[in-house]
C-alpha cells in the first residue's frame, strides 16, 4: 500500500536541523517523529519543542501563511515553515530516506539556530521609502477606482517573509544590493496612483547596483515567493519604466542593456569583442574602461580564447523580427 494512500496515515520522518550560534560551530541534530503526511513542518517544529528539545529556536506567528515570520530553508530553498507540509517535502524521497533538513535564511547573520537578524532587510526596505508620498495634504483621504486599486494587487501581496532575499544571488555578492523584495515594493509605489514622486523614485531605483541593475536575474526570488509577487517581474517593470524617461543620461548599466539587445539584434548571439569595447570601453569614450579591458584581453589572446572573428548564428532574421515585434509592443 502506498504511504500516500490516506492522508491521516503516519510516517516516520527525521528533521535534520541545523543548530548554531554565533559563538558555536554549525552542527546537524536529528529528530524523529511519527507525523501525518498533512502535518506543517511548522508543527512538527513545535512538537519537537514541546516535547523533544526545549533549546531549538524558531521563529512563528499566525501560522497562517500571513505574517511570513516562519521562512526557513526547508530541503535547501526558503520557503514558509506554516505553508510546506511533511507530505509535500519528502514525496520524491524513498521510505528509508525520508529526512527533511532545515536551516536558516541565507544572506542573514545568524543569531540562533533557525532564528536570523533581519535588521538589514529592514534597513533596505527602508530605502526605497515604502510608503505613499504625495505632495498635496489632503482634507480627505485619497481616493482610487477599483482599477487603480486593483492594478496594486499582485504586489500588495507581499508579506516580508525574506524568503527572495535569502536566496537572492545578487545579494550574496554585492551587499550594496536592496535586494527583490525592496524593490518588489518600490514598483508598487510605482504603480499607486496616490503618490506623485515618481521622477524621484525612478532616479534612486536607477543607482549604481544597489537598485534595479544591481538584480542578475537569477529567477530563484520568483521561485520561492510564497505570495506570487514575482518580484524580479516587478524588477523588470521599473527597468524599462527608467528607460522610457526622456534625456535619460546612458550609465553603464544602461548602455549594457542596449547594447546586449543590438548585438542580438544584428547577429543572432553577442560579438564578445564588441560587447566590451561598446559598454566598458562606451565606445572608446571611456580611457579608465578601456584600460580595464587591456588585462582580460591579453590572458585571453594568451589562452586561445580570444574569438578574432565573429559569425552571426543561423536565423539572425527570425531573432531580429522577434525583438523589433517586441519593441514596437512596448512603444504602443
Amino acid at each position: 500500500m502506498s504511504r500516500y494512500t490516506s492522508e491521516v496515515a503516519d510516517m516516520q520522518v527525521t528533521f535534520k536541523i541545523l543548530r548554531q550560534s554565533p559563538t558555536s560551530s554549525q552542527t546537524f541534530q536529528k529528530y524523529t517523529l511519527e507525523v501525518e503526511a498533512g502535518k506543517t513542518i511548522l508543527d512538527c517544529l513545535n512538537q519537537i519543542k514541546w516535547e523533544l528539545d526545549g533549546t531549538l529556536a524558531f521563529r512563528k506567528n499566525c501560522r497562517n501563511t500571513i505574517c511570513g515570520s516562519c521562512a526557513i530553508k526547508i530541503n535547501g530553498t526558503s520557503a514558509l515553515a506554516c505553508k510546506e507540509n511533511v507530505g509535500q517535502c519528502v514525496k520524491e524521497q524513498t521510505i528509508p530516506e525520508m529526512e527533511i533538513t532545515l536551516a536558516p535564511l541565507g544572506n542573514l547573520p545568524l543569531i540562533k539556530d533557525l532564528v536570523v537578524d533581519m535588521a538589514n532587510f529592514w534597513q533596505h526596505l527602508e530605502t526605497v521609502t515604502p510608503y505613499v508620498q504625495n505632495e498635496k495634504t489632503p482634507e480627505r483621504e485619497f481616493l482610487q477606482t477599483p482599477e487603480e486599486r486593483g492594478a496594486l494587487d499582485q504586489t500588495s501581496n507581499c508579506i516580508s517573509c525574506g524568503a527572495c532575499y535569502s536566496e537572492c544571488n545578487a545579494k550574496t555578492v554585492n551587499p550594496e544590493f536592496v535586494g527583490p523584495h525592496a524593490l518588489a515594493k518600490a514598483q508598487r509605489l510605482l504603480t499607486d496612483s496616490r503618490d506623485t514622486q515618481t521622477q524621484e523614485r525612478l532616479s534612486q531605483y536607477n543607482e549604481g547596483l544597489s537598485g534595479v541593475w544591481g538584480c542578475t536575474r537569477c529567477y530563484q526570488c520568483n521561485t520561492v515567493c510564497p505570495m506570487g509577487v514575482e518580484p524580479m517581474e516587478q524588477i523588470g517593470h521599473i527597468k524599462q519604466q527608467i528607460l522610457e524617461q526622456p534625456n535619460l543620461e546612458e550609465t553603464r548599466a544602461i548602455r549594457h542593456r542596449r547594447v546586449l539587445v543590438d548585438l542580438v539584434k544584428e547577429g543572432g548571439w553577442i560579438d564578445e569583442r564588441k560587447f566590451g569595447l561598446l559598454v566598458v570601453g562606451n565606445s572608446f569614450r571611456d580611457i579608465k574602461g578601456l584600460s580595464s579591458l587591456f588585462p582580460l584581453g591579453i590572458r585571453m589572446l594568451l589562452s586561445g580564447k580570444f574569438p578574432l572573428s565573429f559569425h552571426p548564428s543561423q536565423g539572425t532574421q527570425e531573432v531580429s523580427a522577434l525583438i523589433e515585434s517586441v519593441q514596437a509592443y512596448q512603444e504602443s
